[in-house]
């Protein structure tokens, strides 16, 4: 089976999937491959900043999202021994201090739109196993598995918007620095009391910093960090002493807690890590979002900066589609845009971790 296009994306999160409606809605032709057969994926990146919210106002998607179901963050709380020791509230011109966004409310929304044109592809369950280049090594098209058949996708331009694990940045042979931030993360998530407002909370226990994130259809989202490589170790023990520290720093908690956290299972471990690519173009491919920079979670920055790529790069690609260059000198463009902003926000990250302990110091 041969698919013929003016450009593929591989990977349907928010960078991906925004990227193929900016251009479908541009009139290129767009195949959008992603490997999971659905969109509704676990404890992905789910809160928007003012710059994500900007995006998706942009395009007219943010009202559309908001009908599916979001919810405002009214603060953020620092909490200590049970007690509230510092808020912070949104700015004069805001309305929140962050947004949750279901993954799949957004991906819906901009799914739906793109498929709204002729020139827009989706193809569900389709693993990509290898790069086509031509002649002279420009990338031309990938060979894909979808329901056990190979497909061929020729296409003037490759976008790997595939994740932290990236296949299309393995298969150009993209170089990869990997920055570890000393921690791991346990995700949960538990039903929220009526009583629990939309917030964001935190806190330190064992001197690790434990995140309680309001979620939109009634949840907490439990983010709590754990020492590097520290969980094979500590699943071994007794489970109810490390979750009775929970309930211990929330007691409002604890009749959730009891019914819906019942064993080491119930937690989902991310291995935290941050990366730089040496570059983020090669003739007639580009990497974006996770692939090309991973974020690490803190403040959440993730889904943002994915769409401020899409956002970015989706004029370029239309120019490079107009003008048959698809070179790395001319898609360079995009990194040399994207790449200062978003290795200051890394830095930015690191440097919150390492100074978060001094929200609790209410001596300064």
């Amino acid at each position: 089976m041969n698919v013929n296009t003016e450009v593929c994306i591989v990977g349907a999160g928010p960078g991906g999937a925004l990227l193929a409606y900016l251009l479908a809605k541009n009139n290129i032709s767009t195949v959008l491959v992603e490997r999971h057969n659905g969109i509704d994926k676990e404890f992905r990146g789910e809160h928007l900043n003012s710059e994500g919210e900007q995006v998706l106002k942009k395009h007219r998607l943010y009202e559309k999202v908001k009908e599916y179901g979001l919810l405002l963050m009214d603060r953020v709380e620092y909490w200590s021994e049970n007690k509230l020791i510092k808020s912070v509230f949104p700015p004069p011109d805001s309305e929140h201090v962050g947004i949750h966004v279901p993954q799949n409310h957004l991906l819906n929304v901009i799914l739906k739109e793109a498929k709204k044109y002729d020139n827009f592809q989706l193809l569900m369950g389709t693993r990509v196993s290898k790069l086509i280049e031509d002649q002279s090594g420009r990338y031309v098209g990938v060979k894909a598995i979808m329901n056990d058949t190979e497909i061929t996708i020729n296409s003037s331009i490759i976008i790997g918007a595939d994740g932290r694990y990236s296949t299309i940045r393995k298969l150009a042979n993209i170089p990869t620095d990997i920055i570890k931030h000393g921690y791991d993360l346990l995700w949960a998530k538990v039903p929220r009391p009526v009583s629990w407002d939309p917030t964001v909370r935190l806190t330190l226990i064992n001197n690790q910093q434990l995140a309680l994130f309001t979620q939109a259809g009634g949840y907490i989202q439990i983010g709590w960090n754990i020492e590097e490589g520290s969980f094979t170790k500590l699943r071994k023990n007794s489970f109810k002493p490390f979750v009775n520290q929970l309930v211990e720093a929330f007691p409002e908690l604890t009749e959730t807690v009891e019914k819906n956290i019942n064993s080491w299972s119930d937690f989902v471990l991310l291995n935290v890590q941050s990366s730089r690519s040496k570059t983020w173009v090669k003739d007639g491919l580009i990497i974006m979002g996770d692939a090309a920079h991973t974020m690490s979670p803190t403040a959440a920055l993730g889904v943002n900066i994915a769409m401020k790529d899409a956002d970015t790069l989706a004029g370029i690609i239309i120019e490079a589609v107009q003008n048959k260059d698809a070179s790395t000198f001319n898609l360079k463009k995009f990194e040399n845009a994207r790449r200062k902003e978003v290795e200051s926000l890394q830095e930015q990250q690191l440097l919150q971790e390492s100074s978060f302990k001094h929200n609790f110091d209410v001596t300064l």
